[in-house]
């Protein structure tokens, strides 16, 4: 059986060295684990609308988006990810969470004591040597 395959896109958040970082939902394959926000794209959406769509709906706030940093493709036990990660700045309201059950902005060194999901460590690696 082929696996599903599920695009989506991350938005990296930065104040003075640490990083946006949320807590997923308690349920699926990914239950609890530490991520970026972001989420899928929908049909006929570019990667941009997408993640601007998402911290609206998510975080509640208005971003821009800098640059892009890297796309991951990482296979879980019942789906392939390939995900999209960019450098955004909130430029309207605060990032507030309704979608997870929990946030922090940490250190690259802070995330290492937390349970990241798997696609989101290359995105760490990456942000430790820009």
């Amino acid at each position: 059986m082929m696996k599903k395959q599920i695009e989506v896109v991350a938005a990296v958040f930065k104040r003075n060295n640490t990083y946006f970082c949320a807590q997923r939902k308690d349920s699926g394959e990914l239950a609890r684990k530490w991520e970026f926000p972001g989420g899928k794209i929908e049909l006929g959406e570019s990667r941009e609308e997408a993640i601007i769509r998402e911290i609206k709906e998510e975080l509640s706030a208005t971003i821009e988006i800098n640059k892009y940093i890297t796309t991951v493709v990482h296979e879980y036990q019942s789906f392939i990810l390939t995900m999209h990660a960019y450098a955004c700045e909130v430029i309207e309201g605060e990032l507030v969470i309704s979608e997870h059950l929990d946030a922090k902005w940490l250190s690259i060194d802070e995330m290492a004591q937390y349970d990241f999901a798997e696609a989101d460590l290359p995105i760490i690696e990456k942000l430790s040597v820009i």
